[in-house]
C-alpha cells in the first residue's frame, strides 16, 4: 500500500497541469465573430500553448461591440477571478468606429494597463488600425495612441493585430470590417510572435 502511495505520488507530480492563465480581453476581431469556433485564431493560440507552454491556459473573455468603456468596467472582476499570468489587451476599434474622442479612448485603456499591473500580469497591448475613411487625422492619431501607451507604461506591444490581412479585401467577410476564416491563421501567427516571449 505504502509503494503504491508513493507510486501515485510520483505520477501526479509528473503531470503538467495548467496552473497559469492568459486572460484576453477584446471586442469582434477576439471573439471570432462570422468563424467557427474551432478556426478562430483564438483556438490556435490555444494549440500552440497546450504543444509548447502546457503550464498556460486561455481565457477568452472578449465580446463582440465591446468598447474600451465596456472593457475597463469589466476587467477588475475577471482579474480578480482569474488572476492571469499575461493580460492581452485588444480594445479600441469600436470606439474608432463610433469616433468617440480619442483622448477617452487612450485613457480607458491606460487603466486597464494598470489594473493588469496591480495583479503581477504581464501586458500584451494589440493595437488595431481604423478604416481610412474617417479622415487621415483622426486614423493616424487613434494609431498613435497604441505605441505612445506601450512605450509610456513599459509593456509588449502589437502595432497590429491585422497586420498582413487589411491590405487583402479576400481576407474579410462581406461586411468589409471583420477578419474571413482564411485570415486566422495569419492572426494568430501576429499575436503568438508577441505572446510568447512573454511566456519564457
Amino acid at each position: 500500500m505504502r509503494s503504491l502511495l508513493i507510486f501515485l505520488s510520483i505520477f501526479v507530480s509528473s503531470v503538467t497541469f495548467a496552473s497559469k492563465n492568459i486572460l484576453i480581453i477584446g471586442d469582434s476581431l477576439s471573439a471570432g465573430y462570422g468563424v467557427e469556433e474551432n478556426k478562430a485564431w483564438t483556438y490556435q493560440i490555444k494549440a500552440n500553448l497546450s504543444k509548447a507552454h502546457a503550464e498556460y491556459s486561455l481565457i477568452n473573455a472578449s465580446i463582440s461591440g465591446e468598447t474600451t468603456n465596456g472593457g475597463l468596467s469589466r476587467l477588475p472582476e475577471l482579474l480578480q477571478k482569474y488572476k492571469p499570468a499575461v493580460l492581452i489587451i485588444e480594445l479600441g476599434a469600436n470606439d474608432g468606429l463610433q469616433g468617440l474622442p480619442l483622448e477617452q479612448t487612450e485613457k480607458n485603456l491606460q487603466k486597464m494597463i494598470v489594473l493588469g499591473k496591480k495583479v503581477q500580469a504581464k501586458i500584451l497591448l494589440v493595437g488595431i488600425r481604423i478604416p481610412t475613411n474617417y479622415g487621415p487625422a483622426y486614423t493616424n492619431n487613434f494609431a498613435a495612441i497604441y505605441p505612445r501607451l506601450a512605450q509610456q507604461e513599459h509593456i509588449a506591444l502589437l502595432p497590429n493585430l491585422l497586420a498582413g490581412v487589411d491590405e487583402n479585401a479576400e481576407l474579410f467577410q462581406d461586411d468589409g470590417l471583420h477578419p474571413n476564416q482564411q485570415a486566422q491563421p495569419i492572426i494568430s501567427t501576429n499575436v503568438w510572435n508577441k505572446l510568447s516571449p512573454l511566456l519564457e
